[in-house]
């Protein structure tokens, strides 16, 4: 007789527990299926940005289901999985390679300014706390041909300079709206028509240079984008900043690659909104997975959140995407390879 009670028991903590992870999974389904008017209730972006992990909540609360025979709870989080993975599968799924050509030119010791691929980098250097010099090794290491870094300091932008960031990429744009920090692109070929800020955004200013990738044939815009970060008080300001990168849609003869700290993943409506399209996600079109890269300096957590993007026009593939910590930030480097076709 014990021992039922205890089985009973057992049962009965299993099954509410898996209804009330049940719950909260569907919470968050809720959240990613929000359209981006709704976008901005409060708490609700940062419970979207992990809707990838609640595939391992839903799991643990599937077994805790069918070990406590609850079946109709088994079968809503089957289906809440079912729509998650649904959701979460395109990163994973192998995208299309860059043409063969582009192992062959990105293997050159020096990159070659003009040709139509192009390895680039971008990094939130948390308000110029960011190691300086890991930033210009990995510029090297990786033969980075344009930059795009956020929340730079006057005094990061000397260590910079000090660490030899002129010898790989001597052209630089900075711009700002405050008198702390800015957001900045440095890159190996001469910049042609630097903008201070592209976007006019709520957020922050976002300098932008278009790059001769095809010697007078082909030019590609860049962006170091920044948007606001979803925080109590400022929900509607970062719908609004995410939603104001979508402006630049409207300029058909302009091609762009947009990197930066977006504050948002491709689990926010707003993300997607902005996408539209003709923009594409790096990480979702090369298919390797998420590239996660927030927050890089809580080890040994792991990072939560894929908020860091290289976002390429129509006619522009990325492939190879990777994520580095570098020491001082709160974000990882996310490199990519950016190919014209």
């Amino acid at each position: 007789m014990a021992r039922f009670r205890q089985s009973f028991l057992v049962k009965h903590v299993f099954g509410w527990t898996a209804r009330l992870l049940a719950l909260v999974s569907l919470l968050a389904l809720a959240a990613r299926a929000c359209p981006a008017w709704l976008s901005s209730i409060p708490y609700l972006p940062d419970l979207a940005a992990l809707t990838p992990w609640f595939i391992f909540l839903g799991l643990l609360a599937l077994v805790l289901a069918l070990m406590a025979s609850r079946w109709f709870t088994a079968l809503v989080l089957i289906a809440a999985l079912a729509l998650n993975v649904y959701w979460q599968y395109p990163f994973y799924q192998e995208g299309s390679e860059l043409k063969g050509k582009a192992d062959q030119l990105m293997a050159l010791g020096h990159p070659d300014r003009y040709d139509d691929v192009a390895r680039v980098m971008t990094l939130n250097v948390y308000k110029g706390q960011a190691d300086a010099d890991q930033v210009v090794k990995t510029v090297s290491d990786n033969r980075v041909e344009v930059l795009a870094l956020q929340e730079v300091s006057e005094g990061f932008v000397d260590r910079l300079h000090k660490a030899g960031i002129d010898r790989y990429l001597p052209h630089e744009q900075l711009s700002t709206s405050s008198k702390e920090y800015a957001n900045g692109l440095w890159t190996a070929a001469p910049m042609q028509s630097p903008s201070k800020d592209d976007v006019g955004s709520r957020s922050s200013m976002m300098p932008a240079a278009s790059i001769d990738f095809g010697r007078g044939k082909t030019s590609v815009r860049f962006v170091s984008v920044h948007t606001t970060s979803p925080q109590p008080g400022s929900w509607n300001a970062w719908r609004r900043s995410v939603s104001d990168l979508g402006k630049l849609r409207k300029h058909e003869h302009t091609r762009y690659v947009l990197m930066g700290d977006f504050n948002a993943t491709y689990d926010h409506a707003v993300f997607r909104d902005m996408l539209g399209e003709r923009f594409s996600d790096g990480a979702r079109q090369a298919g390797h997975g998420m590239s996660m890269t927030w927050p890089a300096d809580r080890a040994p957590l792991p990072r939560l959140a894929a908020i860091d993007h290289v976002v390429v026009d129509r006619d522009i593939r990325a492939n190879r995407l990777q994520a580095v910590p570098i020491a001082g930030s709160d974000h990882a480097a996310l490199l990519a390879t950016v190919m014209v076709e």
